[in-house]
């Protein structure tokens, strides 16, 4: 009798953390620690010629009883902070002066909007609270319309006891934050949400400096760091949909959102196309070739417009379902004078684990690294974006989640030729882009991260113009 031969996996390598780049000229002034970088060189637009003001203007949306509290909160980010929380990973805060180079500022007097002190009583009244508080919101966004010029970006404070308000009744798929987001998008305004609980109240004042630092950057125009190992004349897309109903009973409309990168994962702009007549296979909507090819061709443009009306060499399209056969030949039709194409399925549940074991039969007290990558086939991978990353916290175990055993990305490629690393390499440093935070990475690539919020966002508009949005409206 044979005996029974142990099941062998092939190899695996483990990536190295991607770097980035900051203000500097200098080629080698590169960190792959987001915060530690800004600290080191400053934010990459520092010097370039860019949009941000100096200073930034900063309007305010609050309840009378917290606005003092909210003037005191912009203020904190005039000054330093020690962390208390995630100390082996997060850095001193040293001022929002010093990191950005810039200062922050109260907008004009028109900008200021305060809300009715008996907008408590109405929103606890209220059979739908939603609708009452929402619509003291798009008041207050509406009377800034005139106050355009004075001010850049508006910070709008939300009470805690408000909680009730901030999603819809049973059967209402409502969310505050969303309508907020896509109401001001609108009119043209960029605004920061702030609630009182995890921002006002919150124990470690550097965490909440650092995460507000860096959005208000970015929301004024900034960018804080691009990836700084990439292949040249790149541009990556994300793709992701949201359904929302028609007039007409039973139709559907599919809001495709296309989020563009470019070869430095520096976001531009994203498209919103809203498709009739979508196909649905399961619960998934499925373009067809026409209108694949409409929301490619409108991305390239968006491309073009940024670099000189040159096209990009290569094109790496992310998105969260598969590729149908209607939509890859949508692609290829939109780019015809493109070398390479590759299309990539990112799917987030995967069924795959994996444990790093220490020593025999023991496993090790942290899970297996970030950026290990499992290749199951030719054009298939398996890539942890989330696990151990010493390369953050001076060489010390650290799992920024936490606790649980982390699910890998896997990577199923539809269209396209090479090495199937080089495309786990480029998923996991675009989990290193959303500015939007003051981690070291997110799960997803920034281009499926952002092309799902903006598409939860966006269908909420009530109407869609065929053009371009800046991404810092929505963030």
């Amino acid at each position: 009798m044979n005996a029974v031969q142990p099941f062998r996996l092939p190899g695996h390598i483990v990536l190295p953390e991607p770097r980035l780049r900051f203000g500097s000229d200098n080629a080698r002034d590169v960190d792959i620690h987001p915060m530690e970088g800004l600290i080191r060189f400053g934010p990459y637009s520092q010097g370039k010629l860019s949009p941000v003001a100096n200073p930034i203007r900063i309007g305010i949306v609050a309840p009378a009883a917290l606005e003092d509290a909210l003037v005191q909160q912009m203020r904190e980010l005039d000054q330093s902070h020690q962390p208390r929380e995630r100390k082996q990973y997060l850095p001193p805060f040293p001022s929002f002066e010093k990191v950005f180079g810039v200062r922050l500022a109260r907008g004009g007097s028109a900008s200021r909007i305060i809300l009715s002190d008996d907008l408590d009583r109405q929103i606890e009244a209220a059979a739908a609270p939603h609708v009452v508080l929402a619509e003291a919101l798009t008041r207050a966004l509406f009377a800034l319309r005139n106050a355009r010029d004075s001010f850049d970006i508006v910070v709008i404070l939300l009470k805690q006891i408000w909680g009730p308000a901030f999603r819809g009744t049973a059967g209402d798929d409502f969310d505050l934050h969303d309508y907020v987001k896509a109401y001001a998008a609108s009119e043209g305004i960029c605004v920061q949400i702030l609630r009182e609980d995890s921002a006002l109240n919150y124990r470690c004042r550097c965490s909440v400096a650092w995460r507000l630092g860096v959005a208000l950057y970015t929301k004024a125009g900034g960018v804080p760091w691009v990836l700084a190992d990439v292949e040249p004349d790149t541009a990556f897309i994300g793709i992701d949909y949201a359904l929302r109903a028609g007039e007409d009973r039973g139709q559907r409309f599919a809001i495709c959102c296309s989020q563009v990168f470019d070869a430095e994962g520096s976001g531009l702009e994203f498209v919103a196309y809203e498709a009739d007549g979508v196909h649905m296979f399961g619960r998934n909507p499925y373009l067809r070739r026409d209108q694949m090819m409409k929301v490619m061709s409108r991305s390239l443009a968006i491309y073009q417009r940024k670099h000189s009306g040159e096209p990009p060499r290569r094109v790496v399209v992310h998105k969260n379902t598969e590729f149908r056969i209607d939509e890859i030949d949508g692609v290829f039709d939109a780019f015809q004078n493109t070398d390479s194409i590759e299309l990539v399925h990112v799917q987030q549940s995967c069924g795959w684990r994996g444990v790093f074991i220490a020593g025999p039969q023991q496993p090790h007290g942290y899970p297996c690294y970030r950026g290990t990558t499992f290749q199951l086939g030719s054009n298939e991978a398996l890539l942890w974006t989330q696990g151990n990353l010493p390369s953050v916290a001076d060489g010390k175990d650290y799992f920024k989640e936490g606790k649980g055993t982390p699910e890998p990305l896997l990577l199923v490629r539809h269209a396209g030729l090479g090495g199937i690393d080089d495309l786990c390499r480029e998923t996991l440093a675009l989990t290193k882009m959303d500015w939007n935070n003051d981690g070291p990475y997110d799960r997803l690539p920034v281009t499926l991260n952002f092309a799902g919020t903006l598409a939860t966002i966006v269908k909420r508009m009530p109407k869609l113009q065929p053009q371009s949005y800046p991404v810092r409206l929505f963030m």
